[in-house]
């Protein structure tokens, strides 16, 4: 598609879309806050005819063109390295981010439009699996194939039956919450089976880094998440890893970017207290409002309103009434509506020296 399709028109994007520019990277949107007309993201894969790696994790070759996938802040990198850069600059933080406009923009690939048009397909074996898969939830609760969506080398058709998961995205609050008592049930049986059960501290992640989350608490936080599940697949011969990633719906986003005047960061710091709601702690960033009671550093703890995390390892990973450890940056938030303060949790500087996890897992 032409980008001249999109001139005009106000963009809307939401975590996990995924725009494809005029020469063919496939970037991944990040989060909900974003300039009009135009997203912050992450540089998930580029076709052979811009870059390739010996990365032997890299290849998606289900196409005639090849595709690879970026690794670490290989994506990054490479975005900002090109001429001209793909960024953006975010007015809050002042600083560049990676980013792209509608102008640079050939046609976005959104998950649930994609399943919707998967499952109207007579596919490969792995299409036909993801089918299955959403037949035999949807069959099992409430839940709608129309509630989901499908991210990943599976969306973009390049994927390989003979290695490829199924990446698949849950829309909703109440549908998340849904979803996990489904699985719950569903792992009880002989379809599904949550990842994470029988997981030794001898599995991967390999390296683990952290200071202050162990490895063994780490396995158990992604065992009660539930969102991570295994499926032996007739149809392809061999047990397929599904990952269910949770987005909001259209009616739950707030758009805070253009209300947002200023981010100033005040310093690393460590506290506790009591998570008042997670019931976002799933979507990224994950955000839990909180009550703190103990802060390291001259501010009242009543002062800070919520943490806010962009880090994988910390979805779900607290829940409503718990109390908690949190250690990440302490930040000024300026609004068209007063002034705030929150811990946040992303990557950067001193990435393994943040936690946030329940009181009695330290």
């Amino acid at each position: 598609m032409d980008a001249n399709a999109f001139r005009g028109l106000e963009m809307k994007f939401r975590d996990r879309d995924a725009p494809v520019t005029l020469n063919g990277l496939i970037f991944r949107t990040y989060g909900y806050d974003h300039p009009r007309d135009s997203c912050f993201c992450d540089l998930e894969y580029a076709p052979e005819t811009l870059y390739t790696t010996r990365e032997p994790r890299a290849l998606r070759d289900g196409l005639p063109t090849k595709h690879y996938k970026f690794y670490f802040d290989g994506g990054l990198k490479f975005a900002l390295n090109q001429e001209p850069p793909f960024k953006l600059h975010h007015a809050a933080l002042s600083r560049d981010m990676v980013g792209v406009r509608e102008g640079e923009i050939s046609r976005v690939v959104r998950p649930d439009e994609r399943l919707a048009e998967l499952m109207k397909m007579d596919g490969d074996a792995l299409q036909r699996t993801c089918v299955e898969i959403i037949d035999l939830i949807t069959e099992s609760s409430s839940l709608k194939a129309s509630d989901f969506g499908v991210f990943g080398s599976l969306a973009h058709s390049f994927h390989n039956p003979l290695f490829s998961d199924v990446d698949l995205v849950i829309y909703g609050m109440e549908e998340l919450r849904e979803l996990r008592a489904t699985l719950t049930e569903l792992y009880k049986g002989d379809s599904l089976r949550n990842e994470f059960d029988g997981w030794t501290p001898l599995d991967p992640p390999a390296h683990w880094n952290f200071k202050h989350l162990s490895k063994e608490d780490y396995g158990r936080h992604q065992r009660c998440k539930k969102i991570y599940a295994v499926h032996d697949a007739e149809l392809l011969g061999r047990e397929v890893k599904i990952e269910f990633e949770p987005v909001r719906r259209w009616d739950e986003i707030t758009n805070e970017y253009d209300d947002t005047l200023s981010i100033r960061e005040l310093g690393r710091v460590e506290a506790e207290g009591e998570v008042i709601s997670g019931d976002e702690g799933g979507f990224m960033p994950s955000i839990y409002p909180v009550r703190l009671e103990e802060i390291e550093g001259n501010i009242d703890p009543g002062e800070i309103i919520r943490v806010v995390s962009y880090v994988e390892e910390f979805r779900l990973q607290v829940e409503t009434g718990e109390r908690i450890v949190v250690r990440g940056n302490l930040e000024e938030v300026e609004t068209r509506n007063g002034s705030f303060h929150q811990i946040a949790l992303s990557y950067g500087r001193e990435y393994f020296d943040q936690v946030l996890k329940p009181i009695d897992a330290q």
